[in-house]
């Protein structure tokens, strides 16, 4: 954890948490919060190497920080992370459910574990997470909640069935809590990025062309920075596609 001075800049006295936060556009989002100010927890389930190196990197930023290991698939552990999160930097004003999982394959071909592994951690995973923080936020002063979904589920892609209905469901799911909540003080956004710069794009291969347009982690931070701050304070139950025109 880093010092004990006290933090400035523009998310100074924020609880920011942020799931899949090691890696990719959570890492980016991540140290983008913990360098305006915000308190800021990075969590992770497998990839202790990232969440070792995304550890070390957030020390050097002037809030508090920490990385926390848990499934956010898992009911029971997502309530004592957020416990944990409460009980040592305060209630949680900001959530970023980025946390996700790709398992592709054509329809007819896919089985049920394949389809479920994807549903738990894309959509029930910001389920949990969101119950467990606006929970807390409800207590505080509000919140705010960005979830990354995806074009895919604007669009849908040919082998992505499961991928592309989870994260249609976040925006669905993000309109419904939105609605929820908005006089609540809690504004829940979603930003759908197109083909981003990480280790899943290539992990996955998921184009052969050179003609794709590409963005970078930090061009989705940028959207999630938004619909954190003050200027997005009439944005609800949105969804900002950060695709370089992918879909028109």
């Amino acid at each position: 954890m880093a010092d004990d001075s006290e933090p400035t800049g523009k998310f100074a006295g924020d609880v920011a948490v942020v799931t899949g936060g090691t890696r990719g556009i959570g890492r980016a989002v991540a140290e983008r919060f913990a360098s305006l100010g915000a308190a800021t927890v990075a969590t992770y389930h497998e990839d202790t190497e990232a969440a070792t190196e995304t550890e070390s990197a957030l020390t050097a930023y002037d809030p508090p920080t920490d990385v926390e290991r848990f499934d956010v698939g898992d009911l029971e552990a997502v309530c004592e992370a957020f416990d944990r999160i409460t009980e040592t930097f305060g209630r949680p004003t900001v959530l970023v459910n980025n946390a996700g999982q790709m398992d592709n394959g054509l329809v007819v071909r896919m089985d049920p574990e394949q389809w479920g592994s994807v549903i738990e951690t894309n959509l029930t995973g910001t389920f949990y997470c969101t119950r467990e923080a606006t929970r807390r936020m409800l207590r505080g002063d509000g919140g705010r909640v960005v979830n990354v979904a995806s074009v895919a589920g604007l669009r849908g892609w040919a082998g992505q069935a499961n991928y592309a209905a989870s994260k249609a469901g976040m925006i669905g799911f993000t309109r419904a809590v939105a609605q929820e909540l908005g006089d609540r003080s809690i504004r829940v956004n979603a930003v759908a990025p197109g083909y981003v710069d990480t280790d899943l794009y290539a992990e996955h291969n998921l184009h052969d062309t050179d003609d794709v347009p590409v963005s970078e982690p930090e061009d989705v931070a940028d959207v999630a920075e938004f619909l954190v701050s003050d200027a997005a304070s009439a944005v609800n139950g949105s969804v900002y596609r950060v695709d370089e025109g992918l879909i028109g």
